[in-house]
């Protein structure tokens, strides 16, 4: 069962099961794992009942997150990679494991996540021994099924909203902008991309940089446009393959959805969304997924610091049950 909210529309949805179409689906951030839920996507006026946290499955694994000491031990290594490879930028992640507590009322978990974003994706899944909930706002890609316009955007650099931006989160936004025009323009026959200022973007406690682009597109080029952009330098890095590689060399754990993406289709749009701010439920645990842009400039302190504030974005929204 899901439950979801669109960006800037407090409609609840869900899948009514009823035919073989795929409505939403969630990929991997590595493209091995898929979870479909099925039929039409419909109005509902709540959560049920039963949707509760006892339907969590029990985290069996023997997780241990990295300590303070390990990520900023593992940032000065992949920061001497960035260097010595000549790196704009590799993305680095953790997970940050909170087991105190007896069980989780996701009613409530969603609905502060739900008002504490307004202008995210938000959604709350249990499908078998997999439970996720999550709320963001970068949108991979926005397809208008009758005017086939395209809609895309670069999301970078992470500080507090009372904070100013620094050179060092103005220059990590310039790539990921610089790598989506440079895949939009494969697709785009008369060059005929627009392109928006740099402007902030607000999420919860926390400001990114943002720029957004559109386009008309073949729908026939779709899946090949977002398969292009995935995984976005946002998350990834740049050059693409060599970052993935180092992602997977560096990071303890496998992302999983994290870092993935969602794909839902209604009547009017298909619209893809970046998994970036979730959690993983356990009955006995919760995984937060977090991760940062690292650069040449790269404060691994302050890295460490930004992930902390990232993990909150999720875990102060969750209810529980003592």
């Amino acid at each position: 069962m899901i439950y979801f909210k669109f960006p800037f529309d407090e409609k609840l949805y869900s899948t009514d099961e009823n035919s073989d179409k795929k409505a939403v689906i969630f990929q991997s951030f590595d493209q091995s794992e898929k979870i479909s839920f099925n039929g039409n996507i419909i109005e509902v006026n709540d959560i049920e009942d039963t949707f509760s946290g006892k339907l969590l499955a029990k985290e069996e694994a023997d997780f241990s997150a990295e300590t303070h000491k390990e990520y900023l031990n593992k940032l000065e290594e992949v920061i001497h990679v960035i260097k010595e490879n000549n790196l704009p930028k590799l993305v680095l992640s953790r997970r940050k494991i909170f087991k105190d507590f007896n069980e989780i009322n996701l009613d409530q978990s969603f609905k502060h996540l739900c008002h504490a974003y307004p202008n995210a994706f938000r959604y709350i899944f249990i499908k078998g021994e997999n439970a996720w909930i999550g709320a963001f706002s970068e949108v991979l890609g926005k397809f208008n099924k009758t005017t086939y316009e395209f809609e895309t955007m670069s999301l970078a650099g992470t500080i507090p909203i009372s904070e100013n931006w620094s050179e060092k989160e103005i220059e990590e936004q310039k790539p990921v902008s610089s790598y989506i025009r440079n895949v939009l323009e494969k697709f785009s026959s008369e060059n005929d991309i627009y392109e928006s200022e740099t402007h902030d973007h607000i999420s919860g406690n926390i400001k990114h940089l943002r720029s957004d682009f559109k386009l008309k597109v073949n729908p026939e080029d779709l899946d090949a446009i977002i398969e292009e952009l995935h995984p976005t330098p946002a998350v990834c890095g740049i050059p693409k393959d060599f970052c993935k590689e180092k992602i997977e060399q560096f990071e303890k754990f496998p992302r999983e959805l994290y870092a993935g993406f969602i794909r839902i289709e209604t009547d009017d749009f298909i619209q893809y969304f970046v998994n970036l701010r979730c959690a993983k439920l356990y009955s006995n645990a919760v995984h937060l997924f977090v991760g940062g842009g690292i650069t040449a400039q790269s404060n691994p302190e302050k890295e460490w610091i930004e992930t902390e504030l990232k993990s909150e974005a999720v875990l102060k929204n969750l209810s529980f049950i003592n």
